[in-house]
C-alpha cells in the first residue's frame, strides 16, 4: 500500500463514527464485550455494528459458528471497526482469542515494505485534533519479527505495535490473550490513556502480494484479569 494513501486513510478511521449504540455492547459489573454476532445482510457479510474500512483488495469476511469472525486477504488490506467507549482506568484489561491459519509470507512489521499482518487488533484512543494527535495501540500476530517486539508504524509515531505472536509456532490453533491495556498505553506513549473509543480488526497482505488468513473470537475489556478463554 501507498504510506501516503494508507496514512490519510487510517487516520481518518479515528474520526469515523461507527453509529453503533452503547447498549449494543453486552456489559455487567466486571466485563464489557465486543462480539461479531451474526453477519448483517450487508455486502462481504460484514457483522452488524461494525463498518468496513478498506485499503485494497477485495475484502472477504465471514461469521462462521459460534460467532467467530474469519478475515481472508489476497493481496488485500481491509478490516473492521467498532465504537466503545470506555475508560481503561475502570477496564484496563482486554481478553481475545485468534486464529491464524495463513501467514503472509515474507512478512515482517519492521521493514516498511514487508508490513503485512494475518491479525491486528487496534485500540483507538482519539485526542484532540483526532486527524493527526491521536493515539492507536495495535497488537498484532506478525510473520517474523519476535513476540514482544515493540515499535512505532511507518505510518505515524501515533501509532504503537506490540507484536503479541510471531511465526508459525501456534498456527491453526485458537490462542487466548490478556494484555493490560492501561499499562500498555502507559509504557508506550508515555501518559495517562484518554477514554478509549474504537475497536478495530485487520488483516493485510498487499505489501508482499500473499495470501493470509486469520479468526477472532469475542473481544472483553474487564476490571480485573481472569482466567484464559477455554
Amino acid at each position: 500500500m501507498k504510506v501516503a494513501m494508507f496514512t490519510a486513510a487510517f487516520l481518518s478511521l479515528i474520526t469515523i463514527l461507527f453509529f453503533t449504540p452503547v447498549s449494543a455492547i453486552a456489559e455487567n459489573l466486571t466485563q464489557k464485550t465486543v462480539d461479531f454476532g451474526a453477519p448483517s445482510a450487508l455486502e462481504g457479510g460484514i457483522p452488524a455494528g461494525w463498518e468496513l474500512k478498506k485499503w485494497s483488495g477485495k475484502p472477504v469476511i465471514t461469521v462462521e459458528k459460534e460467532n467467530a469472525l474469519r478475515l481472508f486477504s489476497d493481496k488485500s488490506s481491509f478490516g473492521i471497526g467498532k465504537e466503545v467507549k470506555l475508560n481503561t482506568t475502570d477496564y484496563p484489561y482486554i481478553q481475545w482469542r485468534w486464529k491464524v491459519t495463513k501467514l503472509p509470507e515474507g512478512a515482517d512489521v519492521r521493514v516498511k515494505n514487508a508490513n503485512d499482518q494475518a491479525a491486528q487488533l487496534y485500540l483507538v484512543f482519539p485526542k484532540f485534533p483526532s486527524t493527526i494527535n491521536s493515539r492507536v495501540i495495535g497488537y498484532i500476530w506478525d510473520s517474523t519479527a519476535p513476540e514482544g517486539t515493540c515499535l512505532d508504524s511507518p505510518v505515524s509515531p501515533n501509532i504503537k505495535y506490540i507484536v503479541v505472536r510471531s511465526g508459525k509456532n501456534q498456527i491453526g490453533k485458537w490462542v487466548a490473550e490478556n494484555r493490560n491495556v492501561h499499562q500498555d498505553y502507559r509504557t508506550l506513549f508515555g501518559e495517562e490513556p484518554p477514554m478509549l473509543e474504537k475497536v478495530f480488526v485487520m488483516i493485510d497482505s498487499d505489501n508482499t502480494k500473499t495470501v493470509a488468513e486469520s479468526y477472532f473470537d469475542g473481544i472483553q475489556f474487564q476490571k480485573r484479569t481472569v482466567a484464559a478463554l477455554p
